[in-house]
């Protein structure tokens, strides 16, 4: 049991530093959005080969994942970087979760599932405090920067999704991060004049892929074994507090009444729906 509560606050705490150590890149200009995207990535990647090879053994990286499911994950990569240009880290962790989940039920109701009115109530109250933080007005946040961070949980919504019935997630993950690669070279051309990596960007970014995005995705994927679905998806709702808490302390973030107000809204309407579907 304490292994796996270990395990599992480890992934959540590691989801949560990805959007605090990118803000901390970004607004501090030790890296602009696109360099930063790319030693993520790359740097993911070959965290990902290294414990593959250890774990899986030889060639595993490119016999596994696909370029669809590549594709969803350097879109939520880039889109989330780009994003933290003009979001606090509590901020774009509360619009790529709450999106996340928006994206997640709106294929299940594609695919013929009918929510019950306890899960109409918590959708109705998600929206209304995701409408509420967005809304024009006293410190709302950039409209670009939270339209960015709201694809960016569509593009990891269905990334999960289409590797829910993977059967080595490990090997799948590896496979992804690879596939992205071409992907961000092709991506960083436009901006490859802007690239401005300082060594403590480097190391952020690598911090980033490495450890929160490489590791803490495997670390996760070991924890999943212990926790039913229901529960994954409400122990990821902790994901936004944590980040909170994090850009507060570590950044010198603000704890606007705004975005207490949204995130009580937003997470609570969010576990009423989860509540309401395991019923």
């Amino acid at each position: 049991m304490i292994k796996i509560i270990g395990y599992t606050s480890f992934a959540l705490v590691a989801f949560a530093f990805n959007s605090i150590l990118c803000r901390m890149a970004l607004r501090t200009g030790e890296a602009d959005a696109a360099g930063f995207t790319a030693v993520r990535l790359a740097s993911g990647a070959v965290a990902l080969i290294a414990i593959s090879y250890f774990f899986a053994g030889k060639g595993t990286a490119l016999r596994r994942g696909n370029w669809l499911s590549a594709f969803f994950l350097f879109a939520y990569a880039i889109c989330f970087s780009f994003a933290y240009i003009g979001l606090t880290a509590a901020t774009g962790a509360l619009i790529l979760f709450s999106s996340v989940q928006f994206t997640m039920i709106a294929v299940a109701l594609s695919r013929g599932e009918r929510p019950s009115s306890l899960e109409w109530s918590g959708l109705v109250l998600a929206l209304g405090g995701f409408v509420y933080l967005l809304f024009p007005g006293f410190s709302s946040p950039p409209l670009l920067a939270s339209i960015l961070m709201a694809s960016a949980g569509v593009a990891w919504g269905f990334y999960t999704l289409r590797g829910k019935g993977s059967s080595d997630a490990l090997g799948d993950t590896t496979g992804n991060f690879v596939r992205t690669l071409p992907m961000i070279v092709v991506a960083t051309v436009p901006f490859f004049s802007q690239i401005n990596l300082s060594t403590t960007g480097i190391i952020l970014a690598v911090l980033s892929g490495a450890v929160a995005s490489g590791v803490g995705y495997t670390v996760w994927y070991a924890a999943l074994t212990h926790h039913t679905a229901t529960r994954a998806a409400v122990l990821q709702l902790a994901v936004p507090v944590v980040a909170a808490f994090g850009g507060i302390l570590l950044l010198a973030e603000p704890a606007t009444s705004r975005l207490l107000i949204a995130a009580v809204l937003i997470l609570g309407g969010i576990g009423i729906t989860i509540m309401g579907r395991q019923k």
